[in-house]
């Protein structure tokens, strides 16, 4: 079969055995960057996962003129 979309040949260049865990690892601290981004930088998202409030609420601030 031939290679379509030309992705086939990067597994010339990096062996699966490196590449896979090399991918993966990135997603995975990728997502713990996020979660952590979240818990530092936000008021509510500690609070849901110490089971707080199930439903989101917005906070909004009116500023009076």
């Amino acid at each position: 079969m031939a290679d379509v979309d030309g992705q086939a040949g990067i597994w010339l260049v990096v062996p699966p055995k490196v590449g896979l865990p090399l991918f993966l690892g990135t997603v995975t601290l990728i997502a713990i960057l996020v979660h952590a981004a979240l818990i530092g930088h936000t008021t509510w998202f500690g609070k849901y996962w110490e089971g707080g409030k199930k439903s989101a609420q917005i906070e909004s601030v009116v500023k009076s003129a």
